[in-house]
């Protein structure tokens, strides 16, 4: 019970979102909107026991793509253009396409996806799923016993390659040329001097 209200909660705010990423006229909250998308999305996932792409959902999706797609508006710094006379112009024929375009989808859902096959309702998914009583290891802990027993080399040699191109980019900032940075200090000459050498002198 506490899954499917989690569920349809996170499907109604996956759907919000996602109109108001189309909606909005700020670029910015637009993709702020978007990485709540994605992470509603990663949450469906997540209560659909699928660990690992969730997860990469959040880490790429959300941790790069969202991130650069943000950094870019805020440098662009876009004016946010008045779009009220095209879209009362276009929303019509939009809502329309939208329309069909739903009922298709729920058609297809409908016929093709029974999510109990005791019960024709298809509101009602409360079942029990044996599959979970017989086989408990999550997608994370396979995944994890493949990659650390039968591909550790490879493994290995991917971390080892991505600690030196982290290497090298660190090395590649450093800056060792110093002789055009730093001013060296002749103490005698600051010590020698006298009043000719002086641009302005008072007269008396």
């Amino acid at each position: 019970m506490i899954i499917n209200i989690l569920f349809y909660l996170f499907s109604n705010i996956l759907l919000l979102s996602s109109l108001m990423v189309i909606t909005v006229q700020n670029s910015i909250y637009s993709v702020l909107f978007l990485v709540l998308s994605f992470v509603s999305a990663s949450s469906l996932l997540f209560l659909l026991e699928c660990e690992f792409i969730a997860l990469m959902f959040i880490v790429i999706y959300v941790g790069a793509i969202a991130v650069l797609f943000l950094f870019v508006v805020m440098m662009l710094d876009l004016k946010t253009a008045n779009m009220g006379k095209d879209t009362l112009k276009y929303f019509p024929f939009g809502s329309f396409i939208g329309l069909v375009f739903l009922v298709e989808l729920m058609l297809i859902i409908s016929e093709n996806f029974k999510s109990n096959p005791y019960n024709k309702d298809f509101l009602f998914n409360f079942y029990i799923n044996w599959y979970d009583k017989i086989d408990s290891l999550t997608e994370i802990e396979a995944m994890g016993q493949i990659l650390y027993t039968q591909y550790v080399v490879q493994f290995l040699i991917a971390g080892n390659i991505l600690l030196l191109a982290a290497i090298g980019a660190v090395v590649l900032t450093i800056n060792t040329d110093n002789s055009k940075v730093n001013k060296n200090q002749i103490i005698f000459k600051q010590l020698s001097r006298n009043y000719k050498n002086v641009l302005i002198t008072s007269k008396n």
